[in-house]
């Protein structure tokens, strides 16, 4: 499914998140910055040790990356050239703040990727898989941040990609991607 925003082509897709050919890839970190399962530790694996060492600096300077918050290293081996690195929050029922942060890290990457001038940037479906977030209200909060970002800066990029693992993940995006639209009317 593919959208235009604000100047922005808006893209969701079923795919791998280390195949896309964007100027920078974000990875699903965790607060230590360590390479973990799903999709940051394939983005490691495929990224090569240049990430690992960028990140080990990170954590050195100032202790890793808190949830909500983003920071960047480079691509390493992926086609990407750079790796944005954002904390989503671990799933504990809605009453913990979740949804405010999972939004600050989709909003924090934007940011980050605006700030660097990146044109192209491609997002997984951050804290649904181990952390546990249910895939719908994170869609839901990802599209509305994302719309809201682009609203405020058109033309920031020329692209932004979701790379949704599962069929079922990407169903989940694009309802909330229509449902956004629909309110945006």
């Amino acid at each position: 499914m593919e959208v235009h925003l604000a100047g922005t082509l808006l893209k969701l897709l079923q795919g791998d998140i280390v195949e896309q050919e964007v100027e920078a890839v974000v990875n699903a970190a965790n607060t230590g910055l360590w390479g973990g399962g799903g999709v940051d530790g394939a983005i490691h694996r495929a990224g090569g040790t240049k990430i690992a060492e960028e990140c080990r600096r990170i954590r050195e300077e100032r202790g890793g990356c808190p949830v909500g918050e983003a920071v960047i290293t480079t691509g390493g081996k992926l086609k990407a050239r750079y790796v944005i690195h954002t904390v989503g929050p671990i799933w504990r029922g809605g009453q913990g703040g979740e949804d405010e942060l999972l939004a600050s890290a989709y909003y924090n990457s934007l940011k980050l990727a605006k700030e660097r001038e990146i044109k192209s940037l491609a997002f997984p479906s951050i804290s649904t898989g181990a952390y546990g977030f249910p895939v719908e209200r994170a869609a839901r909060i990802a599209m509305a941040t994302v719309k809201d970002f682009l609203t405020r800066n058109p033309a920031a990029f020329e692209e932004v990609r979701f790379v949704l693992f599962s069929p079922e993940a990407l169903k989940a995006y694009e309802g909330a991607l229509m449902e956004v639209l629909a309110t945006a009317r």
